[in-house]
């Protein structure tokens, strides 16, 4: 067995997350306290008794995902399984932090720090209401790259996350991506769905953003982690604090490529995937993409206890 431990990106937010884990163990709950000291307020509160509007915005989103994730990481430590259990980590987008945390490259006062500051830049570098993002369900990225191209007119519309074999999200300013959604129904795909975001992320108008996060990446320690990085916008692995830091910074307007991330790790001999923090969205997307992998979810203390039974 070759495992590889993923961490999940912003949508799979709710409140309570990371409640049992930090009750359950006193490491998990030190996470949750190291984050609010790092941002100098009590996320936790909101993530536990807040409204989950206020809990979706970007900039509580990010840090609270990464802080549920980093719990669960602490909970199996507790259980001696540490990161080096694994081949690989990966996350999607903000996930990606929440990976470099769990490997030792990024303590987690600096990543909570990082992802309050990117969750701002991305939420301020378009005004709400002039970019959209929409899911294309049934065509694959060569077609959708196609629908986006034909649907820019002079606009930004790209092609933002290569989730899994039967869904791409495109991105970029609304009326764009409104004529990519209709087109791409013209060209046989099942669905397009409009997504419920603040911002469009993953594309050229979040360039403002990137310039914010380069500032503040430069200001901040990256190790080499312990295990290595299977970067979003590379699809393979990365070891380099130095090009981890830049390819954090190409990550804001680049496409995350998850399923090339995910057919890398295969072909790696990765066989097992244990998705780390809230809910089980990228547990869906690897069965489409290989349905060979194993997937456990792993955000509470059962689920924790699971994966200790199935890693035996």
């Amino acid at each position: 067995m070759t495992l590889a431990f993923v961490f999940p990106g912003q949508g799979a937010q709710t409140i309570g997350m990371g409640k049992a884990l930090a009750d359950a163990y006193p490491a998990a709950k030190a996470v949750f306290d190291e984050v609010d000291e790092a941002l100098g307020e009590s996320l936790s509160s909101l993530m536990w008794d807040g409204d989950i509007e206020t809990l979706t915005l970007t900039q509580n989103a990010q840090p609270a995902l990464m802080a549920t994730s980093m719990a669960a990481m602490r909970a199996l430590e507790a259980e001696g399984v540490d990161v080096t259990r694994a081949a690989f980590v990966a996350g999607h987008s903000l996930g990606e932090y929440s990976a470099l945390a769990a490997a030792g490259a990024l303590s987690v006062a600096d990543t909570a720090r990082l992802l309050r500051t990117r969750g701002q830049a991305m939420q301020s570098a378009v005004p709400v209401g002039e970019g959209a993002m929409a899911a294309i369900l049934g065509l694959d990225l060569d077609a959708v790259r196609a629908v986006a191209e034909e649907a820019a007119q002079g606009e930004v519309c790209q092609a933002a996350n290569d989730n899994d074999p039967t869904q791409v999200v495109v991105s970029g300013a609304k009326a764009a991506v409104e004529r990519a959604a209709e087109i791409a129904k013209e060209k046989g795909a099942k669905r397009a769905v409009m997504l419920p975001v603040s911002a469009p992320f993953h594309c050229a108008l979040m360039q403002p953003a990137a310039d914010v996060m380069a500032e503040a990446l430069a200001g901040v320690e990256i190790k080499a982690p312990e295990v290595p990085l299977v970067a979003n916008v590379r699809a393979e692995a990365v070891t380099d604090p130095d090009l981890i830091r830049q390819l954090l910074v190409e990550q804001v307007t680049g496409s995350v490529r998850w399923r090339e991330s995910v057919q890398y790790m295969v072909a790696q001999g990765v066989t097992e995937a244990w998705e780390i923090g809230a809910g089980k969205a990228l547990s869906g997307m690897i069965r489409k993409i290989d349905r060979s992998i194993a997937c456990s979810a792993v955000g509470t203390p059962e689920d924790v206890q699971k994966a200790l039974q199935a890693g035996d």
